[in-house]
């Protein structure tokens, strides 16, 4: 399952208009959450707060930017979760794009 969501993930991050530029998206780095990769991510995401981002996945690389899927919250009890795309490099977050998936899927 978890394997399905990260294609549809892949596929729906290159509709998104900053991966649909010009330059080629490597897509076949691990998905893993490496500590190199998370010890980025917290440098990344230090100066950001009212919302927790939690990485899930790598879903592509271009030379030095990733994109990681994360599970996001607002910080204050009883916040539901949602999943964004978080575009990020050394220099720090470049983009975070929400995902609609589960907020606008019919039930």
């Amino acid at each position: 399952m978890k394997k399905w969501i990260v294609c549809i993930l892949t596929v729906l991050m290159l509709c998104i208009p900053a991966a649909a530029c010009a330059e080629e998206w490597d897509m076949s780095v691990p998905t893993e959450i490496t500590e190199d990769v998370q010890a980025l991510f917290d440098k990344a995401t230090e100066g950001l707060v009212g919302v927790k981002y939690t990485p899930v996945a790598v879903l592509g690389k271009n030379d030095s930017t990733f994109c990681i899927l994360c599970k996001a919250a607002v910080v204050y009890p009883g916040a539901e979760p949602f999943n964004v795309l978080v575009y990020m490099n050394e220099s720090g977050v470049q983009n975070i794009y929400e995902l609609w998936i589960e907020k606008h899927a019919e039930k």
